[in-house]
């Protein structure tokens, strides 16, 4: 891969991962939960689903499920389902009168859970491996070994992917300072749950 090439492709990403989408809202939510420390497990979790999907792709996933007759329309249902299920449990979760994002209130929670919960919400989406089949290739130099480049670009996508992850939590860590009040913290887990049903209600009703 031409160095041109790779920065073209990193300035590509920057702007495609730092969108907001499920990943970023899971991570900024995170951290006015249960504060940035905890929030890296959260990180984690998403980091390594995004990286397991781009692999995935790159090593032929993406043409497997596609020759599979309804393998994508199972997954998507079920990524779809999952994040109904987040935007149900972010609605309907309780408040405390402790200071948002301090870390006290959840501590049943383990560490273990929130890697789990994140890497769920970011592996939940099969249509990221239709994006990166589309997208990936698009930078390959045909001269030049493929296996390489494409590690170069799982590997950059992911260090972009993880530099936003750290600007969503410290944008989740200013939030938290205003959700002091029960009240506030109520419409907060409303819009974020409202958010997270939107994103699994358009992935159920997408066809491509």
């Amino acid at each position: 891969m031409a160095f041109h090439t790779w920065w073209l492709f990193a300035a590509t990403v920057f702007f495609i991962s730092g969108s907001p989408g499920p990943n970023m809202l899971h991570v900024m939510s995170r951290s006015v939960q249960f504060g940035l420390r905890r929030t890296v497990f959260a990180m984690a979790g998403c980091f390594l689903a995004v990286v397991s999907l781009l692999s995935a792709s790159a090593l032929g996933l993406t043409a497997l499920l596609t020759a599979l007759p309804g393998a994508f329309t199972v997954l998507r249902i079920l990524g779809a389902g999952y994040l109904l299920w987040l935007g149900y449990k972010a609605w309907t979760s309780p408040v405390s009168d402790v200071d948002a994002g301090t870390g006290r209130g959840d501590a049943e929670i383990t560490s273990a859970r929130i890697f789990r919960t994140a890497f769920g919400v970011g592996i939940s989406n099969p249509k990221a491996l239709l994006f990166a089949a589309a997208f990936l290739p698009q930078f390959i130099d045909a001269n030049r070994p493929e296996l390489p480049q494409f590690a170069i670009m799982v590997l950059t996508f992911g260090v972009i992917e993880i530099s936003w992850f750290f600007v969503y939590a410290l944008g989740g860590r200013t939030i938290a300072r205003a959700l002091t009040r029960p009240n506030m913290q109520v419409l907060f887990n409303r819009v974020t749950g409202g958010i997270f049903a939107a994103f699994g209600i358009g992935m159920l009703l997408s066809r491509s």
